[in-house]
């Protein structure tokens, strides 16, 4: 009987060590790159299933999304010298985006598509606030403090 006990509590502590050893490591998945037309195409996609949209206004949405997608390409491959600046104007295309897609849909349309924003903003803010950002003002905790004497 203490054998078997003793056999069973070797094999326990055996996979136990096993596990904890695993060390590899999950690897996000790199972001596929994709043209200014395909984020178009997807962010339409996205806008038309939850909005149910029309064909004109998949077209409307489409060309406005297309013109978006190129004007984030040109700003990503501008130099990045002046970042400020080109923040603003990063935030000023958005705002003229927004009430862009905001002239084409429905006043239900709108309303729906102002939930889906605050539950992204929200969401946005969850993620920033889980970033650590809440650490950094504590004193690293140190394991082995050097002896005093």
């Amino acid at each position: 009987m203490k054998k078997a006990i003793l056999t069973i509590a070797i094999a326990v502590m055996g996979l136990t060590a096993a596990f904890a050893q695993d060390s590899t490591k999950r690897v996000r998945k790199p972001m596929p790159k994709m043209t200014a037309e395909q984020r178009a195409e997807k962010a339409t996609a996205r806008l038309e299933k939850e909005l149910s949209l029309t064909a004109d206004q998949k077209t409307k949405i489409y060309a406005i999304e297309l013109e978006n997608a190129k004007k984030v390409d040109a700003f990503r491959s501008a130099d990045q010298a002046d970042r400020k600046e080109k923040m603003k104007e990063g935030r000023a295309t958005m705002q003229a985006q927004k009430a862009k897609i905001d002239a084409v849909l429905t006043a239900e349309q709108k309303t729906k598509l102002e939930a889906i924003r605050a539950e992204a903003r929200e969401k946005g803010e969850k993620m920033r606030k889980g970033m650590g950002r809440r650490d950094r003002d504590k004193a690293p905790v140190v394991s082995n403090p050097p002896a005093q004497g």
